[in-house]
């Protein structure tokens, strides 16, 4: 038997770290940041509570890790989809596509963030801020291209609205998902003033 044959395998760390922010995402969302133990975060795991602390510090360092890195992608992909369009309208469609999908897809996390904003630690919250603002920013600066003469302040107000209708899918999710995108991108596209491409 080989060497590779008979080491016992390991378990990627990254996975347990992305299982836990998942599971912790679901309990913070049904229950509350304050109502879920870090015993409970870890038998929802199948871990003990102590062995938690193998991937995280503390409950805060999950919420911040879980609340940031969200933040994070929605920036980055959102970039990538700006980058690839090939004019503003495509872009503002582009990134409500985007936006829409991920509401769907991480309905507790929606929840988390709306609700459990003030249980991050101080450093987190900033971080968040921060790449929400350059977020902001992003479809501020697409819709000013769309709309001429359209001022940062309002843009910006514009993008707002949009993100809070998107991001009410944890309660107006009521068809599945397929027909429910459709929906919240034929709409958000409406609110914002901007032509379908794909139509």
């Amino acid at each position: 038997m080989t060497t590779e044959q008979s080491a016992a395998p390991t378990a990627d760390p990254r996975s347990r770290r992305e299982q836990i922010l998942a599971t912790a995402a679901e309990l913070f969302a049904a229950r509350g940041f304050h109502g879920v133990s870090v015993a409970d975060l870890g038998a929802a795991c199948g871990i003990s509570g102590p062995a938690l602390y193998k991937h995280f510090v503390s409950k805060d360092a999950v919420l911040a890790e879980m609340l940031v890195s969200i933040s994070q992608e929605l920036l980055s992909v959102g970039r990538e989809r700006v980058d690839a369009a090939p004019d503003a309208a495509s872009a503002v469609a582009a990134l409500v596509d985007w936006h829409v999908d991920f509401a769907l897809r991480h309905r507790p996390l929606i929840v988390v963030q709306d609700r459990d904003w003030q249980s991050l630690p101080a450093e987190a919250r900033e971080r968040v801020r921060s790449l929400q603002r350059e977020y902001v920013d992003l479809w501020a600066g697409q819709l000013r291209l769309v709309h001429a003469g359209l001022v940062p302040e309002r843009a910006r107000a514009m993008a707002h609205a949009a993100f809070g209708l998107i991001n009410s899918t944890p309660h107006s999710g009521l068809l599945p998902d397929a027909p429910m995108h459709d929906l919240l991108r034929q709409m958000t596209l409406g609110a914002l003033g901007v032509a379908d491409p794909a139509a």
